[in-house]
């Protein structure tokens, strides 16, 4: 039998959406604070930057893991080919889907889109106000 892949626990989940939003809101405050704080720019970089690093290692993680599901135990062929499914593969391609849909990963490109436009609509403000 497969060692069948479990996904995270949900306060995990969470956690790794707040540090990839957190990261986000620094680096869209970069402009505002060059302009208003510049002492406050390297240790705000910095943070987006760490911040990015584990959430994006942490979605790599889960990422491959995924793919090594699918791939190792020959999901897609199965499924195109019209093989018989076993209960095994069933709980992998159960795990797969339950790990896509548990994951927050689109609140996080929603909200960076969101929170990009409006750092670059205010960045220009301040470029029309002389900052």
């Amino acid at each position: 039998m497969t060692n069948i892949p479990k996904t995270v626990p949900s306060f995990v989940v969470y956690l790794f959406l707040v540090i990839g939003l957190l990261s986000a809101v620094a680096f869209r405050l970069v402009t505002i604070i060059n302009t208003f704080s510049p002492s406050l720019l390297r240790p705000v970089w910095y943070f987006g930057v760490i911040g990015y690093i584990f959430f994006f290692a942490y979605r790599y993680h889960i990422s491959e893991k995924r793919k090594k599901a699918i791939r190792a135990n020959r999901l897609l062929e199965k499924i195109q080919d019209d093989s018989d499914i076993t209960s095994e593969d069933r709980a992998l391609i159960a795990y797969v889907l339950s790990s896509i849909i548990k994951s927050k990963e689109n609140l996080n490109y929603l909200f960076i889109f969101i929170l990009s436009i409006i750092a670059v609509g205010v960045d220009i403000l301040l470029a029309l106000q002389g900052h």
